[in-house]
This record gives structure tokens, C-alpha cells and sequence, in this order.
């Protein structure tokens, strides 16, 4: 697997760039040579961010973990993507039934597909709102995201909730 390290705000010291190839590198036994991580390091205010992503043939991993400590964001992340593969590689082995090891890149087109499929629709009228007031209808129905009509553009947007406390808005661009 191939390791691909960039900083944000941060700079890269040998020392770290080692840390973060040889932690990685502990995922190797899942994917053939040619597959890419790319890991993000990050530093706002004293929250130390990592966040990795390692894109497949049918989707992608991606674990992102903040701490006070860049090495300590390192091993969780580390171990958040292991516990995601291990998971992934467990729903396929009982899907394929060969007893053959599997590897993200052998699986055969059809499986992952078979895994997903719609179990409810909902519908809902919608009416013209502004951005405030979807926020606010998100929090009274404890919802981590909110679908609705803008009232301002009247197209179909999306507020959510962030990690850090706050809300982003969704805007499709056709």
C-alpha cells in the first residue's frame, strides 16, 4: 500500500512521516501494492486531526480522529480503519461462502451491490423555509440533518449538524 502524507497548517517532520507509514503500513495485509492512503494532518487551535481515506474499487474507507496529541489521533485512526476493514471483510467472506481469503480488489462485481438496498421511503410535503428556520426544525425533531425547499433559491437543500457544534448547508449546482 502506498502512503501518500500531507499537512495542513502542520509541517511534516521526517520523525511523523515514519510514524504515520509504519502505523499504516499495519493495514498492508488487506490490500494489494497499488492501493493509495491518503492521510491528512491537521492542526487547528490545540486539536491535533488526522484523517485518512483509502479509496477502493467499489467505495472507499476513510476514518478521521482528532486528539490533543498527533500520535495518539494516529493510533485511534488506526485502529477506527481496522475495525472498518475488519467489518467490510466479514460481511463479504459470508456473502462469497468459498472459505478463500478475501482481498477488497478480488471481489467479484455484484457483491457489494446485494449488500444495500432501500428499506423505507419516506415523503413529505415541503414548504419554503429559510436556512435559520430548517436549523431549527432539525433540533426539534433531533435530527443530524434536515432536507427542505429554500425559501431564498427554492431549490432542494440540506442543513446538518458538524462535529464542532455548528451546522453546514447542502446546495446542489446542476
Amino acid at each position: 500500500m502506498k502512503t501518500i502524507i500531507s499537512g495542513k497548517t502542520i509541517v511534516i517532520t521526517d520523525a511523523l512521516k515514519n510514524t504515520v507509514e509504519k502505523k499504516l503500513s499495519k493495514l498492508d495485509k488487506y490490500f494489494l501494492d497499488d492501493v493509495e492512503a491518503t492521510a491528512t494532518l491537521s492542526v487547528e487551535k490545540n486539536r491535533q486531526i488526522i484523517e485518512v481515506t483509502i479509496p477502493l474499487a467499489k467505495g472507499i474507507i476513510r476514518a478521521e480522529e482528532e486528539t490533543d496529541d498527533m500520535y495518539t489521533s494516529l493510533d485511534r485512526v488506526v485502529d477506527v480503519l481496522e475495525r472498518q476493514i475488519r467489518k467490510h471483510k466479514t460481511k463479504l467472506q459470508k456473502m462469497v461462502h468459498n472459505g478463500e481469503t478475501i482481498r477488497f480488489e478480488n471481489i467479484p462485481n455484484g457483491i457489494i451491490e446485494k449488500e444495500a438496498k432501500i428499506v423505507r421511503t419516506k415523503k413529505f410535503a415541503m414548504k419554503p423555509m429559510y436556512e435559520e428556520e430548517a436549523v431549527l426544525q432539525m433540533e426539534l425533531l433531533r435530527h443530524a440533518f434536515f432536507v427542505f425547499m429554500n425559501a431564498k433559491t427554492d431549490e432542494v437543500n440540506v442543513v446538518y449538524k458538524r462535529k464542532d457544534g455548528n451546522y453546514g448547508l447542502i446546495e446542489p449546482i446542476f
